[in-house]
């Protein structure tokens, strides 16, 4: 007889959570209907977490996002298709490769001709407005259900570095160059060209806290995640549950927590922690990019000015110092 039996399931055993059909709370009046009634039963699915597909609520401002979403896709696949002869094999083996480019920097913030950056400017305009209205969905669906909105201000911290990338930055340079194209290593180039350009974006300090915050953010998950599923075996998920109960998952998880951390996390404080730290990453690399260009021009300069980084060592009697050279200095 083992000495202990464990009294909940997990997704890590073989028991699937699946159960009726649940069509959501009644629509207030006015909403639109629910798409994918009645819902979808996938029993794999109830692996991983609930059986049940559907139904979702697009409404208006979900459809017209999806429809501008799906026109800004098509516009950036079939640029890339006709830039290899609509050769459908080609556009298989260089998909990763191929690329939607900005306009070149004689165009300004003016439209350019369709073929040398126009249609990146109207997949760009497409892709923007679809996101902001899915973001408008968001916040309007969690106050329809009295909700929080804080998914929707965690969706828009991802987004404002998303508008600082293509939207606010280049208009504040003053041209659409500026921006990343639409691709996957060409959007990588643009970035380590980027950091090349402005001297090392290693020595920005809001680039250095987005990646701490990044860092912290995934270890501060794993950490939460890791607490909540050692202690699975005795209902530790069920947090609505353990709060109200005393000798519980969750008083073992606090107790955990304060005597390897030093602190007592509850179940609301951890992920106020992990909420801020992931909206700061976004936030804070938002800010890094938007002074890039517009007020510091070299990062390194300005690490060596500001005490951050020492300046490199003369080595050789002829040596030419590249802080002086980018200043226009003579050795």
């Amino acid at each position: 007889m083992p000495q202990f039996m464990p009294e909940y399931q997990n997704l890590f055993t073989t028991v699937r959570v699946a159960g009726p059909s649940h069509l959501g709370v009644p629509l207030a009046k006015g909403d639109d209907i629910r798409i994918g009634s009645p819902p979808i039963q996938v029993p794999f699915f109830a692996r991983l977490g609930m059986a049940q597909i559907g139904p979702v609520y697009l409404g208006t401002l979900g459809v017209a996002s999806l429809f501008l979403g799906t026109l800004a896709f098509v516009i950036i696949g079939m640029n890339m298709f006709a830039s290899v002869g609509w050769d459908p094999v080609q556009f298989v083996r260089q998909l990763f490769w191929l690329s939607l480019d900005p306009p070149a920097p004689k165009y300004g913030l003016g439209l350019a001709p369709l073929n040398e950056g126009g249609w990146w400017n109207i997949a760009g305009l497409f892709l923007t407005v679809s996101i902001l209205l899915w973001w408008a969905r968001m916040y309007r669906r969690a106050r329809a259900l009295g909700l929080g909105t804080h998914v929707a201000w965690a969706f828009a911290a991802a987004i404002w570095l998303f508008l600082v990338l293509g939207l606010i930055r280049p208009v504040m340079m003053g041209s659409w160059s500026e921006a990343v194209p639409f691709g996957v290593f060409s959007h990588l180039d643009w970035t380590a060209a980027f950091s090349i350009r402005y001297g090392n974006l290693f020595y920005n300090p809001f680039h250095a806290l987005s990646i701490a915050f990044l860092y912290g953010s995934t270890l501060l998950f794993a950490m939460h995640g890791g607490t909540i599923l050692a202690v699975s075996r005795f209902g530790g998920e069920r947090e609505l549950e353990q709060i109200v109960d005393r000798g519980t998952a969750s008083e073992r998880a606090a107790l955990f927590w304060r005597w390897t951390m030093g602190f007592n996390a509850t179940t609301e404080s951890i992920h106020r922690w992990a909420w801020w730290f992931a909206v700061l990453c976004p936030l804070t690399g938002g800010i890094g990019i938007l002074l890039t260009g517009t007020v510091v021009d070299n990062w390194y300069l300005w690490a060596v000015q500001h005490g951050v980084a020492p300046p490199y060592p003369a080595q050789f009697g002829n040596m030419v110092d590249p802080a002086a050279a980018l200043q226009g200095a003579k050795p």
